[in-house]
């Protein structure tokens, strides 16, 4: 549901399906044209903005009711975000805010550490808005790498990949945000770099399917699975971002 906002001549009267109490307790029978005082111009445009936001497509149709106030009138039916001459604007979702807040774990691994790759990670993540909630630097012991690398246990692969990941320090991480584990499986790419898109972290700085940089989590579920492997509860905080918190009182 969208609005377009446009200016209407002076003498233009309030055209509600409801009765309508304005200034002076003076009330309205429904389809009379009430004469309101400029003073009162923006109260009504506010209710009449609220009553347009209030309206629901049906059947897949979009619908256009208009409703006029001394000065403007407010037409539902224009897009949100519409460039149109005289059309509200409205302000997109920044990037990697819209559906549920999650978590999900980041591991930079031996060969990130070892490239000094972990700030340019960070600040990817960081740029796309995500919280950082938890943060460790380990040479990981081969039980913890057991367990999170389980459904691999049966690959041939499978001894070589826990001496490469026990080879050296790595850095875990868990992020917050919303979609952030569909979202960080999309900005890492693909396991293997050689189709991984250029942009993706792996794309740019991954050389071979085996040393691959980073460690994402692949859904939901896998995400709270190796946020508690790798992280005690009181090793994650808990904060408020600037953008986020109420700081009115400041």
């Amino acid at each position: 549901v969208g609005l377009r906002a446009t200016k209407a001549p002076d003498s233009a009267a309030l055209c509600c399906n409801d009765t309508f109490s304005g200034t002076g307790g003076v009330a309205r029978t429904p389809g009379e044209p009430l004469r309101v005082e400029p003073r009162a111009h923006m109260v009504l445009f506010q209710r009449c903005l609220a009553r347009a936001l209030g309206q629901r497509t049906l059947g897949g149709s979009q619908q256009r009711n208009e409703v006029r106030v001394p000065g403007w009138a407010c037409t539902q039916g224009a897009r949100f975000g519409s460039a149109e001459p005289g059309g509200c604007r409205s302000h997109s979702r920044a990037a990697g805010n819209s559906g549920a807040k999650e978590r999900t774990l980041i591991a930079v691994k031996p060969d990130g550490v070892q490239r000094r790759l972990v700030g340019h990670i960070v600040q990817r993540f960081e740029q796309k808005g995500f919280k950082l909630v938890g943060l460790k630097m380990l040479k990981a012991p081969e039980e913890v790498l057991s367990q999170h690398y389980h459904d691999l246990r049966k690959k041939p692969f499978y001894p070589l990949l826990l001496h490469y990941m026990s080879s050296g320090p790595v850095v875990i991480m868990v992020w917050e945000g919303h979609n952030v584990v569909s979202t960080s499986r999309k900005m890492v790419g693909d396991t293997n770099p050689a189709e991984a898109h250029p942009g993706t972290i792996r794309g740019d700085f991954s050389l071979h399917i085996s040393r691959n940089v980073v460690h994402a989590s692949d859904s939901l579920e896998g995400a709270q699975r190796e946020i508690q492997l790798w992280f005690n509860r009181n090793e994650l905080m808990d904060w408020d971002s600037c953008d986020q918190s109420n700081v009115s009182h400041v």
